[in-house]
């Protein structure tokens, strides 16, 4: 089960110039204490929990219950610029699991003015994105076990042929990341290499076993009686596209792979029946 719970929390705790400041990451204008020299923290961020890890708030934040929030900073050379009136110099803070993991450089914040969202379309996409789950792709070949060397080989996919679909939001912003597989490339350990659009064909029973598969399909023309082992190292890796879409806005990010291998025996067959 995959749990979010918004979190908003103010705290109002150092000096920052003659004003109250406001500090908001997209939830609302907060104003911190109204006692002079008074500044604000604002924490506003997500906490979430997987079954499997990899949940992030930002690309560089460790996985794990997250939060974000701004601090204010007082280390500012005193000669940098910034817009007239009162205000404070904020910094947006991310943590996961207790431990700071990304900052970004310091905003002025004038007074009563609301802060920049904490988080960008493209930063949740990133939740997104680490919360696809990508089966495995299940290899299936038709004959079973043992292949026979000059007999066609039938390649497919018992499964990790679909679109994968993932949500991330924090308030105001959700976001979808969607996988869509594009291609599964064998590797056959023979030194062929098979590149198919799809997940290929299932061979059904009745079919003539010296036929061969009518999109995704090899031969092989030597036994692997003398590979390590006495069997061909075989593997197939599916590659998916990744897209995101969300808060008005889209995206792409790097293609991923998910491989699956297993060994293979070939072996030569004098008759098709003695299969």
């Amino acid at each position: 089960m995959l749990t979010r719970r918004a979190v908003l929390a103010v705290s109002c705790l150092v000096l920052v110039h003659g004003a109250p400041a406001s500090a908001d990451p997209g939830w609302g204008t907060i104003d911190c204490s109204p006692q002079p020299h008074a500044g604000c923290e604002l924490a506003a961020g997500i906490t979430a929990s997987t079954q499997t890890p990899g949940i992030a708030p930002t690309p560089d934040t460790a996985a794990g219950e997250f939060e974000c929030r701004y601090v204010p900073v007082d280390n500012v050379d005193p000669g940098t610029p910034h817009p007239e009136g009162p205000g404070g110099w904020f910094r947006l803070l991310c943590s996961a699991e207790g431990k700071d993991t990304a900052s970004r450089p310091p905003v002025w914040l004038p007074a009563g003015q609301q802060a920049p969202p904490a988080f960008t379309p493209e930063q949740v996409a990133q939740i997104a994105r680490n919360r696809l789950r990508l089966p495995d792709p299940g290899i299936a070949l038709s004959p079973p076990g043992e292949q026979l060397v000059n007999l066609p080989t039938w390649l497919w996919l018992r499964n990790g042929w679909r679109s994968i679909r993932a949500t991330a939001s924090v308030p105001g912003i959700a976001v979808t990341a969607v996988a869509e597989p594009v291609a599964v490339v064998w590797s056959t350990g023979d030194g062929a290499t098979i590149t198919c659009s799809g997940p290929g064909t299932p061979f059904a029973a009745g079919r003539d076993p010296k036929s061969a598969s009518p999109d995704c399909g090899h031969v092989y023309r030597g036994p692997s009686s003398s590979q390590p082992g006495g069997v061909y190292r075989f593997s197939t890796t599916v590659r998916w596209n990744i897209r995101w879409s969300g808060a008005g806005q889209s995206g792409v990010f790097p293609d991923l792979t998910t491989t699956s291998s297993t060994a293979l025996r070939v072996i030569e067959s004098q008759a098709l029946n003695s299969r």
